[in-house]
């Protein structure tokens, strides 16, 4: 996923909380339609979740923005991440660990990662779980 030249997706103070988890919902679906079938995820948006979002959005889009999200597996760290990811509008890398993965792979994907962020100056995301790391 690449960050895309869409409409401006302002950061607004929420009035309404059910406008809100349907404009999350909303997204969730331009996301799942965008990605197609392989990549679509089937969330419920509750409330706490939306919350999640909304501050992870928030986060990301600060100059230099970053976060450590803790939980336990399966608590929609990473889905989330990606769905706020794709409501700013900012691209989405991730680090592919192959069987034969080594240390000179991580230093070339990382390396092609502030290359696009730092010098190209690109608005993205790196995803990095801990089921990546091998050493």
């Amino acid at each position: 996923m690449q960050g895309r030249e869409g409409e401006n997706r302002p950061y607004i103070e929420v009035e309404d909380l059910n406008k809100f988890q349907e404009k999350i919902e909303e997204y969730l679906e331009e996301y799942n339609v965008e990605m197609g079938n392989k990549k679509a995820m089937k969330l419920v948006m509750f409330l706490d979740a939306c919350q999640h979002v909304s501050r992870i959005a928030r986060i990301i889009r600060q100059p230099q923005g970053n976060a450590l999200l803790l939980g336990v597996g399966g608590s929609g760290r990473q889905s989330l991440s990606r769905l706020a990811t794709y409501i700013m509008n900012y691209g989405l890398r991730q680090i592919e660990v192959i069987k034969n993965y080594s240390m000179k792979n991580w230093r070339e994907d990382i390396k092609d990662i502030l290359l696009n962020a730092g010098v190209q100056n690109k608005a993205l995301s790196f995803l990095f779980v801990d089921t990546q790391i091998i050493n």
